[in-house]
């Protein structure tokens, strides 16, 4: 999630000139008894797992927008581990994020790390990628994410250098996937099968990625479904809408979203989204219909949706413009 201007190969690290929560059975994992205190987001950070299910845990970033203090840690990151190997879905906004995720996984298990899954190519899912580059890991993600990474790989590392800092900046590296999802694969972590679906269309971005945990049916939809946090449209809204039933009948009984400090109930957990985006589309398209143009339209599409959602200045006329742009020419 971001603002942005609108074959298998083995891994490599190219540096580039860019409610409440539910209560389903968790309990905070530390280390040293409370908390566990690793360096990067300030010194008395606590980077905390909630166990969401048996052998799943989820850490939630904040909801906030990127900046040096937070060390981009505003992404829900996901870990889950078989009776063989373990996983981690997303690395968080900056690599010092993503080396606080690696020891949190340490402390919950000691199973090699197999798989490293990306669900879509945003930095602040991506950008930690570089602490888990020499764990031997696999790189996973949606057949599209490495051309995505590679178009926009430079221009994140420009914008986003003020949002973290020069230091921060210098440290990432753009890692492509080396196991490429076209459309549908399975991931076995000894007992444990992890169902990944690649979106045929561009809807929150051009390579949208779910992970559904067959054991425990925990669904990590990546940045396809929003808590609280205002849903950012990077891809196409008419595509985000086609997914969402197909996305609704996935077997799943809870959802970690991409962005909101809560685990949600499958599939009421999509309601609010969806009246999000179709409330976009609606607003747009009668808007469009009554002649009226893009900058007098913006501050109205979506307007009736403000207090809802977090965070709603800063990302919905991004939204409103995309809507309208897409939607214009229908």
């Amino acid at each position: 999630m971001l603002p942005a201007p609108s074959s298998c190969c083995a891994p490599v690290a190219v540096p580039l000139a860019r409610p409440q929560r539910a209560a389903i059975g968790r309990r905070r994992l530390c280390c040293t008894a409370v908390s566990l205190l690793l360096g990067a987001a300030g010194p008395d950070a606590a980077f905390a797992l909630d166990a969401v299910a048996p052998g799943v845990w989820v850490h939630f970033g904040q909801i906030a927008l990127v900046t040096p203090q937070d060390a981009g840690d505003i992404a829900n990151l996901g870990v889950i581990v078989g009776a063989e190997a373990a996983a981690v879905i997303d690395t968080g906004g900056s690599p010092a994020v993503g080396r606080r995720l690696l020891a949190a996984v340490r402390q919950v298990t000691d199973r090699p790390l197999r798989y490293v899954i990306n669900t879509h190519l945003h930095p602040d899912h991506v950008f930690g990628n570089a602490a888990f580059a020499a764990t031997g890991a696999a790189f996973v993600g949606h057949h599209r994410l490495p051309q995505a990474l590679a178009e926009r790989g430079p221009y994140y590392l420009r914008s986003y250098r003020d949002q973290l800092g020069p230091a921060a900046i210098a440290e990432v590296r753009i890692i492509p996937p080396s196991v490429l999802v076209r459309e549908r694969a399975m991931l076995d972590l000894g007992g444990r099968v992890l169902h990944l679906a690649a979106a045929g269309v561009a809807a929150h971005s051009s390579c949208d990625l779910t992970v559904l945990d067959a054991a425990s049916g925990t669904l990590f939809t990546g940045d396809l479904l929003f808590s609280r946090h205002v849903p950012v449209l990077d891809g196409s809204l008419k595509g985000w809408l086609s997914l969402l039933p197909g996305l609704a009948a996935t077997r799943a009984r809870r959802a970690v979203p991409g962005h909101g400090g809560a685990v949600l109930p499958w599939p009421a957990g999509l309601d609010d989204e969806r009246r999000y985006l179709a409330t976009l589309a609606a607003d747009a398209r009668r808007l469009i219909a009554a002649g009226v143009p893009l900058a007098q339209a913006v501050p109205q599409i979506g307007a009736s949706e403000r207090g809802r959602w977090a965070l709603f200045d800063d990302y919905a006329p991004r939204d409103a413009t995309v809507a309208y742009s897409e939607l214009e020419w229908e």
